[in-house]
């Protein structure tokens, strides 16, 4: 449905989510919290819930990786910023064998 729209289909390299976790997880509230997934009538309805989406965003949603505070608050922050989140990594187990 989205090529027959002529829109183009963006994904990470590897088609992985993983890849791009922040960018997933920013998609995935806007969808979800936002219900930006419900549809629209048209482009012009679209484009003006998404904008309105991503001011609630920054301008009054709290964030646990910004010490509570909204995006924009932690912009204008002189201080260096704690990082709450991680990579995910995976773990290799081996067997040693000893003599």
């Amino acid at each position: 449905k989205l090529t027959e729209n002529n829109i183009k289909i963006s994904m990470t390299e590897n088609g992985d989510p993983y890849e791009n976790a922040i960018a997933e997880r920013i998609n995935g509230i806007l969808k979800y919290e936002f219900l930006l997934i419900d549809g629209f009538i048209n482009h012009v309805q679209a484009l003006k819930a998404i904008r309105e989406s991503i001011d609630i965003y920054n301008q009054n949603r709290p964030h646990l990786s910004c010490q509570m505070l909204t995006p924009n608050q932690t912009h204008l922050q002189q201080v260096i910023k704690s990082k709450k989140w991680k990579k995910k990594t995976s773990k290799v187990f081996t067997s040693e064998v000893n003599n």
